[in-house]
């Protein structure tokens, strides 16, 4: 709850900063001139920016049961299945977060968790992971994910993402709206935003957004190696998860659906788009950490 708070009042941050930055800067004042709101465009970029990052939250955890076809297993089931429950249990008790729902999904290696609220989250792993690793390893596995619950990692990059996507629609509105305004300014009888607003507009949120993905994809790569230190930490020792990562290296993970690519335990295309560093930078990461 303390984290959404948070992304309450980062979001009303940031859309006051906004507001402050455009006052001084006589923005506001061109806008106007122009005939665009100031206020209304910064309520569209808070609706737009943060509404759409929030509700994504909220049913990310529905959605991720769905569109990974999770099975949600309570521990009353086979052997294997009630080691997963108990270990997740056990895990999330050390983290000092409520017990996580707990599912399996088939398909190739690889976990994930999600969720709106820490002590209302869910893990799931794979079958292809449950099969081709050790227990300590997937062990290790499940406390990356446990972490990331502890660490509030799903509010986090939505709060990032949040703030991003509203920078992007203002700042395309803003620009597209100038540049509108330099291509018609000897035609002042036109009511109304022309050609030029709306096709800058898009280029700019197209442009913009991908300079978004850039800087959310950077953050999401730091949270993994965070992950990956406090499954260190639950387990008391670092190897298990050097070893669960080195193993991961020679297998081909799972394609998790975009909302839940950046908590997997693997995933990510390109450098700069990569919600994962690579796993040799992650095995390096923790064979140098200190010794707690």
């Amino acid at each position: 709850m303390k984290r959404i708070l948070l992304f309450v009042l980062t979001n009303l941050a940031v859309v006051l900063v906004l507001g402050v930055v455009a006052s001084l800067l006589g923005v506001n004042r061109y806008l106007t001139g122009n005939g665009l709101n100031l206020g209304a465009l910064l309520g569209f970029a808070l609706v737009m920016g943060f509404g759409g990052a929030f509700i994504s939250l909220l049913i990310s955890k529905p959605m991720a049961k769905w569109s990974a076809g999770v099975r949600v297993i309570d521990g009353s089931g086979s052997p294997d299945e009630r080691w997963i429950v108990e270990t997740v249990r056990k895990l999330a008790s050390q983290a000092g977060i409520g017990m996580p729902e707990v599912g399996i999904f088939d398909g190739a290696p690889n976990a994930f968790a999600t969720g709106a609220f820490k002590n209302s989250a869910l893990v799931a792993v794979s079958t292809g992971l449950l099969q081709g690793m050790t227990r300590e390893e997937v062990e290790a596995v499940i406390g990356h994910e446990v972490a990331h619950i502890a660490n509030g990692d799903m509010v986090t990059m939505t709060l990032i993402q949040g703030v991003m996507n509203t920078f992007v629609v203002f700042l395309s509105r803003v620009i597209g709206y100038a540049v509108d305004s330099a291509l018609r300014k000897n035609n002042d009888s036109q009511a109304g935003p022309g050609m030029g607003y709306y096709v800058t507009t898009i280029v700019l949120d197209i442009a913009l957004g991908f300079v978004a993905a850039i800087i959310v994809a950077w953050f999401s790569r730091q949270r993994e190696f965070r992950a990956d230190a406090g499954a260190a930490r639950l387990m008391g020792r670092r190897q298990p998860m050097i070893a669960a990562l080195a193993r991961l290296g020679g297998m081909q993970p799972a394609q998790l659906p975009k909302s839940m690519a950046a908590l997997g335990i693997a995933g990510g295309i390109g450098q700069w788009f990569s919600t994962h560093p690579p796993l040799e930078a992650r095995i390096a990461a923790l064979q140098n950490a200190r010794q707690d």
